[in-house]
Formats: C-alpha cells, structure tokens, sequence
C-alpha cells in the first residue's frame, strides 16, 4: 500500500509540472512574449516562436502590454 501510495504521489507531481509549463508566442526580434490567444501573438509570423515561459523570461523577454504574457 506505501508503494502505491508513493508511486500515485510521484504520479501527481510529474503532472503538475508537466501541466504548470504555460506557453507563450516570443517575438525573436522584439523581445516581446503573448499569450498564445493574444491577437498580436496570431499577428506575429516572421520573427516568433512558441516556447515556455521561463525561457522567454530567461532569453530577457518583456511580457505584452496588451495580455501581459
């Protein structure tokens, strides 16, 4: 029973960080990041790419004024 216990626990948190990585559209050019529903990240086709949050913020990305990243 602790194993199974043990195994639904890991289970749970493995999940949650899967699930907490927020994607975001990062304007390669400007610096900027959208949420994905922003209608300047479907605006944005050239320079953009989809990536996660974090690394936006680590790349020195600013969040959009509009939808706030």
């Amino acid at each position: 029973m602790k194993k199974f216990l043990i195994l639904l626990l890991m289970l749970a948190i493995s999940t949650f960080n899967i699930a907490s990585a927020e994607m975001v559209i990062y304007n390669t050019n400007t610096g900027k990041f959208h949420k994905i529903t922003c209608k300047w990240a479907k605006k944005c086709t050239v320079n953009c790419i989809k990536i996660e949050k974090a690394q936006a913020i680590k790349r020195g990305g600013i969040p959009c004024k509009v939808c706030g990243g």
